[in-house]
């Protein structure tokens, strides 16, 4: 289990998302508007421009593979690499039992 609590509503995430988005024009950089809405909320900047970050893949503005998708291709890559090393293992077994047979056909 998480040691972090989910202490932030999805609405209330939504919210300082959106302010970030709608006041970015009116700070320096979107670094400055993000910390100065984590102030604001009680949250940290680097937990906020994940929030945004997030926000941004998920609607399609970030060219980025969203979350749900890595996760799944991670753990098909996961899948695939213990297959491959099953199918070595096996070829190698089957090559050694097949050499032990034709050994001992030869010996009677």
């Amino acid at each position: 289990m998480s040691k972090t609590t989910n202490k932030f509503s999805s609405e209330v995430r939504a919210r300082a998302v959106r302010l970030v988005l709608d006041h970015e024009s009116a700070h320096s950089s979107r670094w400055a508007a993000v910390s100065s809405i984590a102030a604001k909320i009680g949250c940290t900047a680097q937990t906020l421009n994940e929030w945004v970050k997030k926000s941004e893949v998920d609607s399609g503005v970030r060219a980025v593979i969203p979350w749900e998708v890595a996760d799944q291709l991670k753990s098909l890559q996961r899948e695939n690499r213990e297959l491959r090393q099953a199918n070595e293992i096996l070829r190698k077994a089957s090559a050694y039992f097949a050499q032990a047979e034709l050994d001992r056909r030869f010996k009677l």
